[in-house]
């Protein structure tokens, strides 16, 4: 049976925030183009450039950054190393100048107001999230491409089949959760071993291992900055960072250098749960106020769910024992398969999905990793990723045969632990402010 090969680094990847559906997508599809461009050996003739943004990308891709990622992917930028600090000196001297540079180095007229358009009440059929660059050739011609930014920065381009991995054969192909526990069972490896196999079809297991921990470093890095930062996030709400304050509060005037020694400190503040959830909360706030302030964040498997999996890691980490590379690779890479296996049988696009898409799918990939990791079977990993993600999902009551059992006796559970991390958030924020922003919004919008 034909089957989707998904790589952790498909799952897994760094990029630059605040959405990887609405920046990471189309920074990515620019980039296609611009290969595109060079591809056919007609970069240096391109006179003018325009993008068209549909659907969901014309909505909100203002707030997401969107005309910012198409610029700096066709500018020849990449969102893996272009410094973040970098990107508004580089777009205002875009505007300033009205010309940008492809690839970083054929100069064309571009006007940012005018050659980017939000066509905010057309749409087209296959995705919600769709863009078309058109470039002008100096012979008159003209050359135009349609891609879909699908989720999790996965790219489409229009009359292509999606999956580039085609012509990689994995030793244990995985369709859907039946065949991951068949080759569990076959093999009697747990779920990160069967992940880490698949994953020498595409490299060394050396390599695999580097680029996994390089990821948990973005990881923990979004986390430390985050916790470090404070101000306003941008995009006009007002909305205060908070982790920054949190981190502060908790440590209560404990001195440190640099992110080891402020984990050791944070270890040594003991193991009472009020402690341990505040931490969690702070480090998942730490990451996606990174996120919306667009810094470097990894999809996981979204940008706007990319808080949760390194909270999780890292709460692992500091407060179970989880502080090893090995540990480390282990819970990465099964949560990765449990991200593929909503990837393939649903859609981790939030456009499509809703929150349950993006936060479900990563809460579900946390618990499935955290399980095994703890020790868990390959069945009870399965079962935690069912768990989280069914309460996360848009069920209004008695979804299974008008009975209070499925899944409403678990809720109350998963409801006990929410109710006590909103709890935790609301001590630790500051209610006026948040009234205050919340009178000013209504005035601003009239609601």
């Amino acid at each position: 049976m034909k089957h989707e090969a998904i790589s952790v680094f498909d799952m897994f990847k760094i990029g630059v925030g605040p959405s990887s559906s609405h920046t990471l997508g189309p920074w990515r599809a620019a980039q296609l183009f611009l290969k595109t461009l060079i591809e056919k050996n007609i970069l240096e003739q391109v006179i003018s450039i325009e993008i068209l943004l549909y659907g969901s990308l014309a909505k909100t891709g203002k707030g997401h950054g969107t005309d910012i990622a198409v610029q700096l992917g066709l500018a020849g930028e990449d969102p893996v190393t272009f410094e973040v600090n970098l990107i508004t000196e580089k777009i205002d001297q875009i505007q300033s100048e009205k010309k940008i540079f492809l690839n970083g180095t054929h100069p064309v007229d571009f006007h940012p107001s005018e050659d980017i358009e939000f066509l905010k009440t057309e749409s087209l059929p296959y995705h919600p999230n769709a863009l078309t660059f058109i470039a002008a050739l100096e012979n008159g011609d003209h050359i135009s491409e349609t891609y879909y930014s699908i989720g999790g920065g996965f790219v489409k381009k229009e009359g292509e089949d999606f999956n580039n991995n085609d012509d990689v054969v994995l030793p244990f192909p995985i369709n859907d959760a039946d065949d991951l526990v068949h080759w569990c069972m076959q093999t009697g490896m747990n779920i990160s071993e069967v992940v880490l196999e698949n994953e020498n079809s595409w490299r060394s297991d050396d390599e695999t291992r580097l680029g996994i921990l390089n990821v948990w470093k973005t990881m923990s890095e979004s986390i430390y900055k985050g916790c470090h930062t404070q101000g306003i996030l941008p995009g006009g709400l007002n909305v205060k960072r908070r982790a920054a304050n949190l981190n502060k509060k908790l440590l209560t005037g404990k001195e440190y250098s640099d992110y080891d020694s402020w984990m050791k400190v944070i270890r040594e503040g003991g193991t009472n749960f009020k402690y341990i959830l505040d931490w969690v909360s702070c480090f998942a706030l730490a990451v996606n106020e990174q996120n919306a302030a667009f810094g470097r964040v990894v999809t996981s498997p979204t940008n706007g769910a990319a808080g949760v999996i390194p909270a999780v890691l890292a709460y692992f980490i500091i407060f179970c024992d989880g502080d090893s590379d090995d540990k480390i690779i282990q819970f990465l890479a099964t949560a990765s398969e449990v991200g593929c296996l909503f990837k393939k049988g649903a859609t981790i696009s939030a456009a499509m999905g809703g929150c349950q898409a993006e936060i479900g799918v990563s809460s579900s990939m946390a618990a499935a990793a955290l399980t095994e990791c703890m020790g868990g079977t390959q069945r009870q990993a399965l079962m935690a990723a069912e768990i989280a993600m069914e309460h996360h999902l848009g069920m209004s009551c008695d979804p299974i045969s008008g009975l209070v059992q499925i899944p409403c006796i678990e809720r109350n559970a998963m409801g006990a632990i929410k109710a006590i991390t909103a709890s935790q958030l609301s001590l630790q924020s500051a209610p006026d402010f948040a009234r205050e922003t919340d009178r000013e919004i209504k005035r601003k919008y009239g609601v």
